[in-house]
């Protein structure tokens, strides 16, 4: 299944060159480069050649689940990362052993450049003097494919851990190595000679003992694979030849007419291509999939079996079908889809375009070709050049008629370096406007004391960071040019997290979580800041009934004058505590306080986030009416990590803060008295980030589907797990990424993704997508200005999907040619259906044909189709 890369392909390894020139053995010299080659070809190299090199036995075998009898070329569509473990397989350094295991196919060894050019040197020479053509002499028969490992230690065993990559490997490359490491009926062994292994076990064994770690702390290792396999010359091959020409009926407006699908070879007469398919349990997703293949022009058959359904599907009796015997067939190259629960009708297409693909290459043989950078070139030279590389390898009637190329752009953050790629795409993964955004809802304080908190709900793409949040934060709630936000998190009544780093991912906040914004003067960007919290006296079920301090509502914050004492730090509450006082007749002055201690000479140096603070814990007399204000409040520093710490303030006590402080961290606690003067109801209920109803039915969404190609080819940073390698930096960067339309097929598939799916949930999105059917114009989509073709297209076929996730019931809706209107394939139920009815909120997998020229173009705005008939 095609995926979007994130990365650059690694760095493609050239040709080896032939060493028979001093010079090329001085390069090789140089060269740190380490190659896998068949034993018995390096043994005989070895022993004739006299290169003298000691060797290390390996016994590979897969970590984990196993998967015998799949065929990789199946299996690994759907698996992102395989992991092997090599061990040492001394019983391989007996001689009689040694010789069993070097004949087998199933055997390589690991040599470095010098000894690979040595022996590769050996056997151009020996093939030259025997007076017959050598495999290494070719240049078209062997080939060098560049493979990227990951390798780790496990100490306790001394064994290597082997991950192959699809992040880090081309699709080809990544079957290759699983195919080479994978033990089928004979096991695999690998000799060492190169030296890499001993350097990677010496390496984990001299760093520090108490350093544990083993598995996860990964070294990689590039190797390049040289495959010394038979050439198979490319062009045709019998049956598969005869398939594909089978396939490339004639054709008439799309329709499927005259098929030669008799397997005799003799022309046969079809029918209209009206027949529903039975459901067999549960593979609805299969019958809808297939629908919309089987009228799609120039599209044949995934082995033998698809052609077999197609030929039913198109027969003069339109009895329903039932499809068992393509169902076995693909199970058992699919396990996925074995068995009756439902499946996913895209995965479905996805492994069976890819199937086709595989089954109708022409190419037998296929090249290596390096992947090189663009290195400013211009971009026309560069796509030609990657699409040319692809085509050598891949060339197939699904390619011709359903693969394109887009581009991507990488840019690094910090030394801006622009990696430019163009890779080819079996069907556009296009999001809803919906899922790529998030709504939140931030409380807003100020802190000026003019007005009481409020909530404000923004709407920010879920690959935001804190800059993009609080830029639409301060655009909502009116922010002026001389203040500024400091956004934090709160739990359990206190500030738990600040975020202050602009470029930390909101991926990170969860729906449940609870933040607040404070609004503060812009010229204090540097000044400290004072955190206010509220406590009271309240019993616990578990205290007995004895009442112990409680911290309640939320932080309330100021910023701090350059001179504080404790009349200061009242003054400063007081303010913002302004808009939550109880209105009353005989309110007294507010700086009015009983007990006023008489002033102290000595200055108090603060820094209560310090573990040496002398403090004292707090206890139920600690608030004494002597000491309290006349509002019933007491004020206490405390220490931020240890919150039980506390230091009582008096009211003319000077307090200097220490250079590094940035926050002052003060308790004030409450009387009852006290707290019957204020309103603090807008401080106990904070809104949720989101806060989901349960059993609530949303207001139906609807957007175009332009809108969702904006948001696809829309510039994004990269999420923390896709972290892209910067060549300039040599470091994995959080880089931006831009995707461009650069090349489109004859036949356009479009997938909604709809399903999303986190840690914790699985959702589906009932958005409505209005797609325009007569006219799709891409035309201001395409990078590509030089290509004199048409961008337009005619939507022919639609795979729907009803209900929830991990259930509900898939059908298709295809135009057809030769009946000039819309047919509904529900399983074995087929029947016509207006287009206007064909725009619901169930179109899951769209099928457009490109219009050439002016082929009866029609504008959609002609046919009175437009999103408010778009159903559910």
């Amino acid at each position: 299944m095609p995926a979007t890369p994130d990365d650059d392909p690694p760095a493609a390894a050239s040709e080896a060159p032939s060493t028979s020139s001093a010079g090329a053995a001085a390069a090789a010299d140089e060269d740190d480069r380490v190659f896998l080659v068949l034993h018995r070809w390096w043994r005989e190299a070895q022993e004739r050649g006299g290169i003298e090199a000691a060797g290390v036995p390996y016994a590979a075998a897969p970590s984990g689940p196993t998967s015998y009898g799949i065929g990789m070329k199946v299996l690994s569509m759907f698996i992102s990362d395989q992991a092997f473990t090599l061990r040492r397989a001394d019983d391989l350094l007996q001689p009689d052993a040694s010789a069993s295991a070097a004949a087998s196919s199933r055997t390589y060894a690991l040599v470095a450049a010098d000894l690979f050019s040595k022996a590769r040197a050996w056997h151009i020479d020996s093939g030259k003097n025997a007076g017959k053509k050598s495999l290494s002499i070719e240049e078209g028969s062997v080939n060098i494919y560049p493979i990227m490992l990951r390798v780790s230690v496990t100490r306790d065993t001394n064994a290597l851990t082997v991950k192959i990559s699809k992040k880090d490997n081309s699709a080809e490359n990544f079957k290759r190595a699983n195919k080479i490491l994978t033990a089928d009926s004979e096991p695999v062994h690998i000799w060492d000679f190169s030296g890499r292994t001993t350097f990677i076990l010496m390496n984990e064994w001299n760093r520090m003992p108490q350093d544990t770690r083993s598995s996860d702390q990964e070294m990689p290792l590039e190797i390049h694979f040289y495959d010394l396999s038979e050439p198979t010359a490319n062009g045709t091959n019998g049956k598969k030849d005869e398939l594909a020409l089978t396939m490339s009926c004639s054709m008439s407006n799309g329709s499927i007419m005259g098929m030669d699908l008799d397997s005799s070879g003799s022309s046969k007469q079809v029918g209209t291509g009206l027949i529903g398919l039975d459901n067999l349990g549960n593979t609805c997703f299969m019958n809808s999939a297939v629908q919309c293949l089987a009228h799609t022009s120039k599209l044949g058959e995934l082995a033998y079996s698809f052609g077999d359904l197609l030929r039913k599907l198109w027969a003069l009796d339109r009895t329903p079908v039932a499809p068992r015997q393509f169902k076995g067939k693909l199970a058992r190259f699919a396990p996925q889809f074995s068995g009756f629960n439902q499946h996913d009708s895209q995965e479905l297409l996805a492994f069976l375009l890819d199937g086709l693909h595989e089954d109708l290459n022409r190419v037998k043989c296929k090249p290596y070709s390096e992947a090189k950078d663009s290195d400013g070139r211009p971009d026309e030279e560069v796509a030609d050049e990657y699409w040319g590389n692809h085509i050598a390898r891949n060339d197939s009637i699904i390619v011709d008629i359903c693969q394109g190329q887009y581009k991507s752009t990488l840019v690094c953050p910090d030394c801006r370096k622009v990696s430019v790629t163009f890779d080819p795409f079996m069907y556009l993964s296009l999001p809803l406007p919906s899922t790529t955004m998030r709504t939140m809802t931030i409380t807003v304080f100020n802190t000026d004391g003019t007005t009481g908190p409020s909530p404000y709900t923004v709407s920010v793409p879920k690959s935001g960071d804190t800059k993009t949040l609080i830029d639409a934060l301060s655009i909502a709630c009116s922010l002026k040019g001389d203040e500024r936000l400091l956004v934090a998190e709160v739990y359990n009544s206190a500030l738990i997290r600040y975020l202050e780093e602009p470029s930390e991912v909101i991926s990170l906040i969860r729906d449940g979580d609870r933040l607040v914004a404070y609004k503060l003067p812009k010229d204090s960007e540097d000044a400290p800041i004072v955190v206010f919290r509220n406590q009271r006296m309240e019993s616990t079920l578990t205290s007995f009934g004895r009442k112990s301090w409680k911290s309640f509502g939320t932080p309330l914050v100021s910023s701090l004058p350059d001179t504080i004492n404790g009349s200061t730090i009242f003054d400063l509450y007081q303010k913002v505590m302004t808009p939550f006082r109880v209105p009353k007749d005989d309110s007294s002055d507010a700086d009015h306080i009983i007990g006023k201690s008489s002033p102290v000479e000595e200055t108090t140096d603060v820094d209560m986030n310090s573990d040496a603070t002398e403090s004292t814990s707090i206890n139920n007399n600690d608030c004494d009416d002597e000491t309290m204000t006349e509002d019933g409040m007491q004020f206490y520093l405390i220490n931020e990590r240890f919150p039980d710490q506390r230091m009582k303030i008096e009211m003319d006590q000077p307090i200097r803060l220490t250079a590094s402080q940035k926050r002052l961290h003060v308790v004030v606690c409450w009387q009852d008295n006290g707290l019957e003067q204020y309103n603090f109801s807008s401080l106990d209920n904070l809104p949720e980030i989101y806060k989901a109803v349960l059993f609530s039915r949303r207001p139906q969404e609807t957007c175009s589907l332009y809108a969702c190609l904006e948001a696809f080819i829309k510039e994004e940073p990269l999420g923390p797990e896709d972290m892209w390698y910067c060549p300039g930096c040599k470091e994995h960067r959080q880089a931006s990424k831009k995707l461009d339309l650069w090349r489109l097929p004859e036949i356009l598939i479009i997938h909604l993704k709809r399903f999303s799916y986190s840690r914790y949930t699985k959702n589906k999105l009932e958005t409505c997508v209005d797609f325009p059917v007569h006219d799709l114009d891409l035309s201001k989509y395409i990078g590509s200005r030089g290509q004199q073709i048409s961008n337009h297209y005619r939507l022919y076929a639609i795979s729907n999907h009803y209900g929830s996730m991990g259930g509900g019931h898939y059908t298709a809706y295809v135009y057809h040619e030769g009946k000039k209107g819309w047919y509904d394939f529900d399983d074995r139920h087929v029947g016509p259906i207006s287009e206007e009815s064909i725009k619901t909120s169930a179109a899951y997998v769209l099928f457009y044909r490109r219009i050439q020229g002016d082929d009866n173009r029609l504008d959609d705005t002609e046919t009175g189709i437009d999103s408010s008939d778009c159903t559910t």
